[in-house]
């Protein structure tokens, strides 16, 4: 594995044990706000995760259709980039 997937798998790690500390916490009936600054520590993480994934997707996926010259797969890329900035605004 690179060592950019690492790092997006170690954040990934790190996130999936920030949730089960949430449910730890919602179980012990922790203050809710507490609980909710949490949860905001964790979108924040999965932001910072969706950023380094679409960095990555940038510098392979998209790179390698550009390079490939093909006008099809550069416009499959592009749609999916569209369609994936869309479904955020959602």
């Amino acid at each position: 594995m690179s060592e950019h997937k690492d790092r997006i798998v170690k954040r990934l790690n790190r996130i999936e044990g920030q949730v089960r500390g949430i449910s730890r916490m919602i179980e012990e009936d922790r203050y809710c706000i507490d609980v909710l600054q949490q949860v905001q520590a964790i979108k924040s993480a999965l932001a910072r995760a969706e950023d380094e994934i679409l960095k990555d997707h940038a510098a392979t996926c998209v790179q390698s259709a550009i390079e490939s010259g093909s006008a099809s797969d550069q416009r499959r890329k592009f749609t999916e980039l569209i369609d994936l900035f869309a479904q955020v605004k959602r």
